[in-house]
């Protein structure tokens, strides 16, 4: 039987360390991915999608061996632990990173952002299955109010404007002809992303889970790879000195660190609080695409990102904020008695009147 970590679990893992700056770990991986969202956005039109794809699991694959054999880490052992470590290497990486290529040709950036970003649900609903990690009300209600703040940030304003005001048009939509625009390829690379991060709680049961990461990629990439050598041309002639070093940003940063880091908390700690900080990728991607790119946020989408970051809130403190609706409770409840203190008055006999 798994054991089910809290979020305390996860805070107290990254509070062990000693480093000062270890609960911005947390948030690491987010924050490079989105980063490293921004330095792809040139790289893109000069290469193409099986090679990036890749490029971003091999060489990053081998860095997190590296700094694992430096760290002292052990290889897996035994039948039990390649079998998990190869299951989650075609997940996670020939299914998610192959979905997500193939799906971007033919999606649109925002709305394949938004869909790629909406997988804590799945994962929360995996947890809630397997693990029996509790999401209540107010964890859903984080989830939706996710899913609505990265709409708002990553759906085009006309695709918004139709939805909420003309859904009936909807209706007349083709069925196929949405499955043909990579749609369901960017749910499905959504779904194994998600598949992929509950995987990672059996893989720790058999191997570590550094090592585990770093193998699943080299053994996940190279399908990509071969798909890539057989099927596209001309992967990197038109590639500049610019589009190398993002390359590298992308590889290193976007790859190595971010998913040694998020499968070494994912190995531990709630997965439904973890994952809910995957709705902070797409609000560094704004914020950096406005900061380098000049890219100009539009009042809808900076209600996105108030809403986004209320729903991170919802999900993380939802075992809490029960607890202080029940105390704040208590307490006026109390507050409310003590102001009600019965009053004592002293009534006087009044002396019997004497009649003459």
């Amino acid at each position: 039987m798994l054991r089910c970590h809290t979020s305390e679990d996860m805070q107290l893992k990254v509070s062990e360390s000693r480093l000062p700056f270890a609960p911005l770990l947390l948030i690491a991986p987010f924050f490079l991915w989105g980063t490293a969202m921004v330095a792809m956005k040139g790289v893109m039109p000069h290469t193409t999608p099986l090679f990036i794809a890749g490029l971003r699991l091999i060489p990053a694959g081998l860095m997190i061996l590296m700094v694992a054999a430096f760290m002292g880490k052990p290889q897996p052992q035994g039948w039990s632990a390649w079998l998990w470590i190869v299951l989650f290497a075609l997940v996670d990486g020939s299914l998610f990173q192959g979905f997500l290529a193939a799906g971007l040709v033919r999606t649109g950036a925002g709305l394949g952002s938004v869909m790629i970003d909406s997988q804590p649900i799945a994962v929360a609903l995996l947890c809630c299955w397997l693990f029996q990690e509790q999401i209540g009300v107010w964890g859903w209600l984080g989830l939706i109010l996710g899913i609505i703040g990265i709409a708002l940030i990553g759906l085009p304003e006309d695709a918004l404007t139709l939805v909420l005001f003309h859904p009936q048009s909807l209706l007349g939509l083709n069925p196929q002809a949405i499955l043909n625009h990579g749609e369901w390829l960017m749910l499905l690379a959504a779904l194994s992303m998600a598949v992929g991060t509950v995987t990672i709680r059996y893989v720790i049961r058999h191997a570590d889970p550094v090592t585990a990461t770093g193998w699943h990629m080299i053994l996940g990439g190279l399908p990509i790879w071969t798909i890539s050598a057989t099927t596209e041309t001309n992967q990197w002639v038109n590639l500049t000195p610019t589009d190398w070093t993002a390359l590298a940003y992308a590889t290193i940063f976007g790859s190595a660190v971010a998913y040694g880091l998020f499968f070494y908390f994912a190995s531990s700690g709630n997965l439904t609080s973890f994952s809910s900080l995957t709705f902070l990728t797409p609000i560094f991607a704004l914020f950096f695409g406005n900061v380098l790119l000049s890219e100009v946020l539009t009042p809808l989408q900076w209600v996105g990102v108030s809403i986004t970051l209320v729903s991170i809130y919802l999900i993380n403190q939802r075992d809490k904020i029960p607890q202080t609706t029940k105390t704040t409770s208590s307490m006026l409840q109390e507050s409310t008695a003590n102001s009600l203190e019965p009053v004592t008055l002293k009534l006087l006999e009044s002396e019997p009147e004497v009649l003459p």
